[in-house]
């Protein structure tokens, strides 16, 4: 068994896409998650070159440095918690981050800051405003329902932070034709 690290898996259908280049590529994957495939193979028997190229053609990359593998590993945890998780954890997201990937926060907060340029609250807060974004598309929740979901102490929290983040509050983006947003990958 072989793990393989992959940047750019942030849903379900990353992942068929991703199961798809190793079906291709004729190699059996015996478990798959947001961010990782394992593969029935010893690292001797895959074709990386192969593999890092087809990844590449659907978007995704091959992580092949373990300090960028921790970062894929942060953004995979605060994704699968925020947008794939149905409600925000009781516990703090240091201690969250820290008990999920087995590494001291200050550790990760510097690893983090280092490679990506913003703090992972920084992270964490962009990626709640896009599934704020998200939720208001639907219109099936109301701004107290999307506020107590991601963990917001309050709805003028939450408010505040949206017109932090977008330069708008969330009446006039409720208000646009076309709401813009971002791919979860693409977060910054």
């Amino acid at each position: 068994m072989t793990k393989i690290p992959i940047k750019n898996m942030v849903c379900r259908h990353c992942m068929e896409a991703v199961l798809g280049v190793f079906r291709d590529l004729e190699l059996e994957v015996s478990a798959i998650r947001l961010g990782e495939a394992t593969v029935v193979a010893l690292p001797s028997e895959i074709n990386f070159p192969q593999l890092k190229t087809a990844l590449f053609r659907q978007g995704f990359e091959l992580l092949e440095d373990r300090e960028l593998q921790i970062v894929e590993q942060i953004k995979t945890a605060v994704i699968s918690l925020i947008h794939h998780s149905g409600a925000m954890p009781e516990v703090k997201n240091s201690v969250f981050l820290s008990e999920r990937l087995g590494l001291s926060y200050a550790y990760l907060s510097k690893l983090f800051s280092g490679q990506e340029g913003l703090t992972i609250e920084r992270y964490i807060i962009l990626q709640k405003i896009e599934k704020v974004k998200e939720l208001l598309s639907y219109g099936e929740k109301s701004l107290s329902e999307i506020a107590y979901d991601l963990g917001y102490s309050s709805v003028q929290h939450l408010s505040s932070q949206f017109r932090s983040v977008t330069g708008m509050s969330v009446t006039q983006y409720k208000q646009l034709e076309i709401k813009p947003r971002r791919a979860l990958n693409e977060v910054k």
